[in-house]
């Protein structure tokens, strides 16, 4: 069931307090009788934030209600959205997640990004206050969860981490190979320097003379001089 929105609630939501704003007001608008059941809604975003519907998928008992994830995402994937996020109420006023509410959130997670919609919150509501997954990092610790995760989506990502491993190392070998290389150029070009000055020096060739021709300064002369004589 699609919930009218008052052009007030047509806004952006830029975190979990602008939509409890609004779910909030949604609902104490309901009867003191269905406002002690738990309602479970729908809310699609478009790619600026901005609410584009509202929906109330299910209204259960006083304890739960049941969530289809196809028929969560049906709106979402009629009306466009790029994201959704996810609303229910404890009429007992406990603002803790059950079992139910994360293995919930898991599944919807999971749906999501098969269908490409970004599933960015869930919020717990009561009359007076409200928990969100993601300020609590409840969401972080599912978006991890390999529970309702396709299994050839886990090889998949396990090949894609193998290949990253791969990647690095090769990288990381490179740059070991490239430093080395350098340094041994180095190497080669001070001893190359060193033995030039060595033989100028041999014919009494003053070290400003040297220094010019060699492109150095009379000081870094002087110490290649000071290092042979030592």
């Amino acid at each position: 069931m699609n919930i009218n929105i008052e052009e007030q609630d047509k806004i952006e939501i830029g975190g979990s307090r602008d939509l409890y704003g609004i779910m909030q007001c949604i609902l104490l608008r309901e009867n003191e009788i269905d406002r002690e059941k738990e309602h479970f809604w729908m809310i699609g975003l478009n790619m600026a934030n901005t609410i584009l519907y509202i929906e109330l998928v299910s209204m259960g008992s006083v304890r739960a209600t049941q969530v289809e994830p196809m028929n969560v995402y049906r709106v979402a994937v009629l009306k466009g959205a790029t994201s959704v996020l996810a609303v229910h109420n404890h009429p007992s006023g406990r603002m803790t997640a059950s079992e139910t509410d994360k293995d919930t959130t898991d599944r919807l997670i999971q749906v999501g990004k098969i269908l490409n919609i970004n599933f960015i919150d869930h919020l717990i509501i009561s009359p007076e206050r409200y928990m969100s997954f993601v300020d609590t990092g409840l969401m972080a610790q599912l978006e991890k969860s390999l529970k309702y995760v396709p299994t050839y989506q886990i090889e998949e990502r396990i090949r894609k981490q193998e290949l990253e491993i791969r990647e690095e190392k090769e990288k990381t070998d490179k740059l070991k190979e490239t430093a080395q290389t350098e340094k041994s150029l180095r190497i080669e070009t001070e001893q190359k320097f060193e033995k030039a000055i060595v033989n100028l020096l041999d014919k009494k060739m003053a070290v400003e003379e040297i220094a010019a021709i060699l492109n150095l300064t009379p000081k870094e002369v002087a110490q290649i001089s000071k290092k042979r004589k030592s």
